[in-house]
């Protein structure tokens, strides 16, 4: 599936702001099934200096350094995306236990597997997923009824949380947003045993014609990552939208938890009060061009 993608983050600060350093995680990497194909950031003002690169995981990663003074600041990437479908999991995969036995063995899974900045162990969210994980059974089958129950008891609900809401806190009002799907399950896989990572990206912004629209649309998106053997590797799992990932993502980057992918994020001198929005259309590049 091709992919058209245009990604809008404004600011507006009461007060002049004097300098700021920014970092960026706007932009999509390749991957075996995502291919970009065209990319492009912009920001406005345009920086004195900016750095392109990636960071520490491979995720492609912008610095902006800006040095006179503005009220208003946007950044604008925009993108073509070829994603191909995900394949199926193998027909048998390892016991979830045998799973997380491996992992403990390996240690480039290791910043996946334990406690990270935003995510300490919370047991409320391994009792979430445990029911899904009884002794013995395959991964495969426990991560895809993990993708289909689990927000059972939870509502989608924006505005609810804030991007520092503890994993307690979303457990305790039973409500959230993409973002704290995914840190609760990732918290709940990884005291399990199973490695997990973050992964922030976009969805599809309007269904196909009689689909299903997916919530956590005309903004950034996060989803999980899950570890589920050598043969198997990463499964990607949209708790949201209770599906695993196929061709209607796209993938930006991934770490630990949101802190390390954060669309954009920075250091101001000035500013006062401000006020932040953000839009993402994500639609066919066939339907675009038309």
């Amino acid at each position: 599936m091709n992919w058209r993608v245009r990604h809008v983050t404004s600011y507006a600060y009461s007060e002049p702001v004097e300098m700021a350093m920014h970092l960026l995680h706007l932009l999509p990497r390749d991957l075996p099934r995502q291919a970009v194909r065209r990319a492009a950031l912009v920001a406005d003002p345009a920086p004195a200096r900016r750095e392109d690169g990636t960071d520490h995981f491979g995720n492609r990663a912008t610095w902006l350094t800006m040095d006179r003074p503005h009220t208003r600041f946007s950044v604008t990437a925009e993108y073509d995306v070829a994603v191909e479908p995900r394949p199926s999991l193998p027909a048998a995969t390892p016991g979830w236990e045998d799973v997380a036995a491996l992992a403990r063995r390996e240690a480039d899974l290791a910043e996946f597997l334990f406690e990270s900045p935003l995510l300490p162990a919370v047991a409320g969210a391994r009792d979430h997923i445990a029911a899904c994980f009884p002794s013995g059974r395959p991964v495969g089958e426990a991560l895809q009824e993990v993708a289909r129950r689990f927000r059972d008891g939870l509502t989608f609900r924006p505005g609810a949380t804030t991007v520092s809401t503890p994993v307690a806190d979303v457990l305790r009002r039973r409500a959230g947003v993409c973002q704290d799907f995914a840190h609760l399950l990732i918290t709940g896989l990884r005291m399990l045993g199973v490695p997990a990572r973050y992964v922030s990206g976009t969805i599809r912004t309007r269904p196909p014609p009689g689909g299903v629209r997916r919530l956590g649309v005309d903004q950034s998106h996060a989803w999980v990552a899950a570890w589920a053997g050598p043969e198997a590797g990463w499964v990607d799992i949209d708790p949201t939208n209770a599906i695993l990932v196929a061709d209607e993502h796209v993938t930006l980057g991934w770490g630990r938890d949101f802190g390390d992918v954060s669309p954009l994020r920075g250091v101001i001198l000035g500013g006062g009060r401000h006020t932040v929005s953000v839009s993402v259309d994500m639609e066919p590049a066939e339907a675009t061009a038309a």
